[in-house]
């Protein structure tokens, strides 16, 4: 394996393990209200275009990576929509 791609590996880690401590303190508590809806939108939105470049150009480090960051960045942007939902009605 190359540098860069030991680089990006590393990187991709990071970064995405970096979502884990949010996801699991939203889980546990529901408690989203310092979430901002449109910031968690625009950024699901640009990791599954991350995804799709990654597809697209067989960058497994950022295809993986951002997989893994798709579903915990949707799982918290998920949580978001529905805790926001119950407070409108």
């Amino acid at each position: 394996m190359s540098l860069n791609t030991w680089i990006g590996s590393i990187a991709a880690v990071c970064t995405t393990v970096a979502f884990v401590p949010q996801v699991l303190h939203s889980w546990r508590t529901r408690d989203l209200s310092g979430i901002s809806l449109p910031m968690y939108c625009i950024f699901t939105t640009g990791v599954a275009l991350w995804l799709i470049y990654g597809l697209l150009n067989q960058d497994y480090p950022v295809l993986i990576a951002n997989a893994c960051t798709l579903v915990l960045a949707g799982g918290v942007l998920v949580l978001k929509l529905v805790t926001s939902n119950k407070k409108i009605k």
